[in-house]
């Protein structure tokens, strides 16, 4: 029997959300779907036009010309940014940022509701963002927002640029994350913040096989539907 219910996952950068969220995905076979890589494809489209991060006017005058959407198979999520996969280029450091300014835009997060919005209605999903529980599925059976330290966010951060063999500081990446979070938390339209029915869940001192757990837990105690 297809498992059709709808967890929203939200909580600041570097959480681990997107890694905790597919693998929690994996094991109820549900679809995964990763909202902070479609705003870093439309962030991507914009620097790649040369567009400041603030011009929000510009920001807006692309969109037409854009698509993103999802691709899922055995791979698992690739993004598609018309046509193309960009699945590896979107995980850099400044696109990155250019995404956390494009989200704020309100045309860019109306651009990006209805194809969200409509995954959950035709699948069972794990959907992680930042404002996925107080926005886009706020009817969702299970709502979680995972959070941890500033410090054990830039310290996960780190390793994971490194490996991918960027150069770059451990007080870089903390800096980064701190702006984000301020981003984040103060704008306007659909500000990061924990809807009054989600869950708390801290990764700090957690790996990522007790992370996965505590969520499949919650879920569980929510659903009645064990992993």
């Amino acid at each position: 029997m297809t498992r059709k219910f709808a967890v929203a996952i939200d909580g600041p950068s570097g959480a681990g959300k997107s890694t905790v969220a597919k693998a929690a995905a994996g094991r109820l076979g549900l679809l995964y779907v990763d909202t902070g890589a479609m705003y870093r494809a439309i962030g991507l489209a914009v620097l790649r036009r040369g567009l400041s991060e603030d011009d929000t006017a510009g920001i807006e005058s692309v969109l037409p010309e854009l698509s993103v959407t999802l691709r899922h198979g055995a791979e698992g999520q690739r993004v598609l940014l018309n046509g193309e996969d960009v699945s590896e280029q979107i995980r850099t450091g400044t696109v990155a940022q250019y995404a956390s300014k494009c989200s704020a835009a309100p045309a860019v997060r109306s651009f990006l509701l209805e194809t969200q919005r409509a995954l959950a209605r035709e699948h069972g999903v794990i959907m992680d963002g930042r404002d996925i529980g107080t926005v886009i599925l706020p009817d969702a059976e299970v709502k979680i927002f995972l959070t941890a330290s500033v410090e054990a966010r830039a310290q996960r951060r780190y390793r994971e640029l490194t490996e991918r063999g960027e150069a770059v500081a451990l007080e870089g990446v903390r800096a980064d994350i701190e702006r984000r979070d301020r981003q984040d938390t103060t704008r306007a339209i659909a500000p990061l913040r924990q809807a009054e029915d989600a869950v708390l869940l801290d990764t700090s001192s957690l790996g990522l096989t007790q992370a996965v757990e505590a969520v499949l837990a919650i879920i569980s105690e929510k659903t009645g539907v064990q992993a």
